[in-house]
Order: structure tokens, then sequence, then C-alpha cells
């Protein structure tokens, strides 16, 4: 599958959380690219608040979820695929430790394994992830959900799914229909959220071969909105 160069993909990322919200747009428009399978992408992702809610919107040339990753019948090894919106939330916003790297809501489906907190079933349905991103070259596309330790106690949310990982697995409302993809997240909780700066891509995501860190990479960049991952968007109420 076509995507974006993979080599640039983390530098660009670790350089977001300095980032300064000046000038910037509500919503990312994005031209098509035929070089980029329908499914993923992207001409245009938002995130709006109504009703005590952020909507986050994606809309892809057509067939929003229609590809997913081939079921191998093995963890190790096995793929994820992924509509993420990375944002400028602090990790300490959504129940990790601050600081600890990129927050980015990501719409997954990864058919191999299932990750739903208190051991929920998930690897039939596209679903949703809070996900806390990491530079490691080791990933071919530059980034991994960052790893937890052995023996590490970090700050986890309620729904965290018992992973090493710092994933949470709330059950926000989620939506694939026609060209758009669509997740209902409550403000309550996550106040920053209102004022957050985002991008939108779609990515390829594999488990390591030998389960060893980084257990989880970004393989394969399909398509960035912004085109270089500078958080152009910003949250704003519904018109």
């Amino acid at each position: 599958m076509n995507g974006l160069g993979t080599g640039g993909f983390g530098l660009a990322a670790l350089a977001l959380l300095g980032l300064s919200p000046a000038a910037m747009a509500h919503e990312i428009k994005a031209k098509s690219d035929d070089k980029v399978l329908a499914s993923f992408d992207i001409v245009e992702t938002r995130i709006t608040t109504e009703a005590g809610q952020a909507v986050f919107r994606t809309r892809v040339r057509a067939d929003a979820g229609k590809a997913m990753p081939a079921t191998t019948g093995n963890f190790a090894g096995s793929e994820v695929y992924a509509y993420v919106w990375p944002t400028s939330l602090n990790s300490g916003d959504i129940g990790f430790d601050t600081g600890e790297g990129i927050v980015a809501l990501a719409v997954t489906f990864h058919p191999d394994f299932d990750d739903g907190a208190r051991g929920a079933r998930n690897r039939d349905v596209w679903h949703p992830h809070w996900v806390v991103l990491n530079e490691d070259k080791a990933c071919p596309g530059g980034l991994k959900v960052k790893d937890i330790p052995q023996g590490a106690k970090p700050r986890l949310p309620e729904t965290w799914p018992g992973v090493p990982l710092l994933i949470d697995s709330p059950a926000y409302p989620t939506e694939l229909k026609g060209d758009a993809v669509e997740v209902r997240v409550p403000l309550a909780g996550i106040g920053t959220l209102a004022s957050a700066s985002f991008d939108g891509v779609t990515a390829g995501l594999r488990i390591d071969g030998n389960l060893h860190a980084p257990l989880l990479c970004v393989s394969n960049v399909f398509k960035v909105a912004s085109g270089n991952l500078s958080l152009p968007g910003k949250v704003a109420p519904a018109r």
C-alpha cells in the first residue's frame, strides 16, 4: 500500500510538543491523492464541540473502514490500521503521567487480538483508543506507542486494557460510514481538549515479531492531512 515516506515522521512529531497555536485553521483540508488507497486518502479532518462532546471527524476519498489488515492467526507480527488525530494534549490530560509524549486519538482495527478495557472483545470492530506516541528510530514510521517497562508502575486510566503500553480503551461512540470516520468524546474530564490543536493521519502499525520493545511500531504512514504534521487544526464549536 502506498503512503508517505517513513523517515522523518517521528522527528517532526516531537517538535510539535512546543508548537504555538497561532494562526491555525479550524479544520484541515487536503487534496486527494490517487497514490493513496481511497479508504486512507484524507480530504478533511476536524474536531468540533457540541453538547458537552468533542466530535472527531475525518473524511476520506471513499470507503472509510473498508480496508482492514489480513488475519494472520498470531499476535506477534500482526498489523493494525488506524485513523489518527495527533493532538497538543498532555498525557496527563488523559489519565497517564504528565509529559510522556504525543497524545493521539486513534480509531483502529486489528483482527488478531483484543485490547478492550476489562477484557472486552474488540478485534472484529473499528474502535477508539487514546495512545501516547514517542519517537523511535527502530520503527519504520519513526514512532511507537510508548512501552511500559517491566516493573514500572505509571499512572494509568481506569480503562487501560492491561497491555504494557500507554494506551487507553474508552468506549466512545464510533462510526465509520460512507467517506467519514467519527468519534464522540465527552469533554468532562478532558477540559483542555476544547482548546487543543490537532492534525489527521492514516497509518499502519505492527506488533513486534518477537514481542520486544518497541512492542507496537508505526510501520507505514499512508497520509498526513497537513502534509507535515504541523498540527494546524484548532478545535472549534460546531457551526
